[in-house]
């Protein structure tokens, strides 16, 4: 009975004590030689394979679809269905544990978690998951940083301000707090608490000097002290705000017992109130670059990749919106339409990646004379609070991307009807426009316009979606997992996440379905039957889990202080990883067997 068996690997982490004591009972030792067939189509299993050592490779219909390594188990889907469905042979010499058949259904039918991981289809897996991350989430908020957290500005007055003095700057500052130097005990802090013991002196408050009713000494933390420690200081001191400040005397801020608990519950919202009270493009920019340090706790708390493209693209939206404000005359503000589109006007861009923007003007207006330098200050602004420019020019900048509705229908009826490369991807970029400020009928009438256009017209569409046949095409990307590390990287936006996004976008066009965000779209072709509800969800899950492992890579990047790539190193993913991604990319190939046969693509 071995006693080195991994119970943190996937499905195994989620058992009890007496679960993993029953595995330890049956569990034995198997070896098999390079090109052995380990099970093959047809066969009853005895065992749960879990791969020891080597490499496993799972043939189905003749191709390989997936290449089984250490902690990876296999093949608990037949195992309950009582027959094997693929055939798995030992790539190189192979160790697995098997565990006896008796045992993995004693262990499914005692918990219910184990059983999901191990064969249920990917949405059920990956709800199991998030269960087990649920309970982390909060933990993994205590544990930020304080300057993750939203500081209010610290203003400082000497000792010898008068009082009067101080409440102006409450006033035209809208603070409730000042902090004071030139105390005997160094620095010092006068609230509205203590203007309320300075008023009841009864002396002059112009004659008062503020040193006089400050609090000393000062409380503080420093940016680099974790958020739970400053939520247990408030706590112990009774006291609602601490200041920040570094080793060297830097004050950072004061961090006020309200956003902290806000930043808690909801920190998004802090967010929002940094985006709505910002004054100019600098401080758009500070709010900026808080969303990018919200997505990195939530990512690693555990929120669902649904929830997270929701509250991001809310931020986005409203931080565009108001920068365009700030540069826009109001005649051009109330006679266009500010449209983010690509994976902004879906919803689906976490991370920054790059400007994908446009402006429609109402037909008849007369912009002004300097719209060009006002678009270029909005790219240049975007650029500042960090989204790289669009490398193809799809941005206010770029005239290309300006013009009335009348324009803009005439140039998507040509995308569509006289199609190049360059031409498709733009007309599948306009699809999923949204607009984040100005007038939406100005976007609504071209893309009902659009729509039409499509209407019935198989040929046509079948033309927009065929791009999925050659995009990213890499026979026997599952090696990648397999090799000595030379080619470890994949791109799971050409593999699994644009099959999905323009499979889905196709269909969409086709049925004229206004939605931009794929899980809307989605959720309406399987309300008017053209998707299965079963694949629907699949579909959504399986995308939201590809954008999960594109973004856990991002945020490694930008930790380690390299470009943002998009690509996924594979010796990083976990057994479950590994697991999930054989499934998603199984969905994948379902949905495209489907648009070939819809669609008709084989006759192009």
């Amino acid at each position: 009975m071995p006693n080195s068996f991994n119970f943190d690997a996937s499905p195994f982490d989620c058992l009890s004590a007496a679960e993993r004591t029953l595995v330890r009972a049956h569990v034995d030792i198997g070896y098999f030689t390079e090109g052995q067939t380990i099970f093959d189509i047809g066969d009853v299993p005895a065992h749960l394979c879990i791969v020891i050592k080597g490499v496993v490779t799972q043939f189905d219909a003749g191709e390989a679809i997936a290449a089984l390594r250490r902690d990876d188990c296999f093949d608990g889907r037949g195992l309950v269905a009582g027959v094997v469905s693929s055939r798995f042979v030992a790539t190189e010499e192979v160790l697995v544990y098997q565990l006896a058949r008796a045992a993995v259904l004693e262990l499914i039918a005692s918990n219910a978690t184990f059983g999901a991981l191990l064969f249920a289809d990917i949405g059920s897996k990956l709800n199991a998951m998030a269960a087990q991350h649920d309970q982390h989430e909060l933990q993994s908020l205590t544990l930020a940083r304080v300057d993750q957290a939203y500081l209010r500005p610290a203003h400082v007055v000497d000792a010898a301000t008068d009082i009067v003095s101080v409440v102006r700057i409450f006033q035209d500052q809208r603070t409730t707090n000042v902090l004071v130097r030139g105390l005997p005990d160094g620095l010092g802090i006068f609230t509205t608490t203590a203007l309320e013991r300075a008023i009841l002196d009864g002396r002059a408050l112009d004659s008062l000097a503020v040193g006089e009713f400050a609090t000393t000494p000062l409380l503080f933390v420093r940016p680099s002290d974790q958020l739970g420690d400053a939520m247990a200081m408030l706590l112990k001191q009774r006291i609602h705000r601490l200041a920040v400040i570094d080793d060297d005397g830097t004050v950072h801020g004061v961090l006020e017992a309200l956003d902290l608990f806000s930043f808690l519950s909801n920190h998004s919202l802090l967010i929002t109130v940094r985006i709505e009270q910002a004054r100019n493009l600098e401080e758009l920019a500070g709010a900026a670059a808080q969303i990018t340090r919200l997505i990195t706790l939530l990512q690693r708390g555990g929120t669902r990749i649904a929830l997270m493209t929701k509250l991001v693209a809310q931020l986005n939206a409203r931080l565009f919106e108001r920068a365009w404000v700030m540069l826009a005359p109001p005649d051009l503000f109330a006679n266009s339409a500010l449209i983010v589109m690509g994976s902004e006007g879906r919803g689906e861009q976490l991370l920054k990646t790059d400007q994908d923007n446009g402006l429609l003007l109402r037909d008849g207006y007369e912009p002004p004379a300097d719209l060009q330098a006002i678009c270029d200050r909005f790219s240049q602004a975007l650029a500042s609070f960090g989204y790289p420019e669009c490398q193809g020019g799809v941005m206010l900048s770029n005239p290309a991307w300006r013009g009335n509705q009348t324009d803009f229908t005439l140039q998507t009826r040509d995308w569509l009807f006289y199609p190049d490369p360059d031409g498709l991807m733009n007309a599948a970029i306009f699809m999923d426009a949204q607009v984040v400020a100005g007038d939406a009928d100005l976007l609504r009438q071209v893309r009902g316009g659009l729509l039409e256009l499509a209407s019935g017209n198989d040929v046509l569409v079948a033309r927009f979606a065929a791009v999925i046949e050659n995009f990213g095409r890499a026979p026997g990307w599952w090696s990648r997992l397999v090799g000595d590390g030379s080619a470890q990287s994949l791109d799971l936006k050409k593999q699994g996440i644009f099959p999905i996004v323009h499979g889905v976008r196709s269909l969409a066009l086709l049925r004229q379905v206004n939605a931009t965000s794929t899980a809307d779209r989605v959720d309406a072709l399987a309300a008017d039957g053209t998707l299965s509800v079963d694949l629907a969800g699949q579909l959504v899950e399986s995308l939201h889990f590809l954008m999960g492992l594109k973004l856990a890579a991002g945020l490694n990047e930008i930790d380690a202080d390299q470009p943002l790539t998009g690509l996924v190193d594979a010796r990083r993913l976990s057994s479950l990883e590994r697991d999930l991604l054989n499934d998603t990319l199984a969905v994948v190939r379902r949905f495209k067997a489907l648009l070939r046969t819809r669609l008709r693509l084989d006759a192009l």
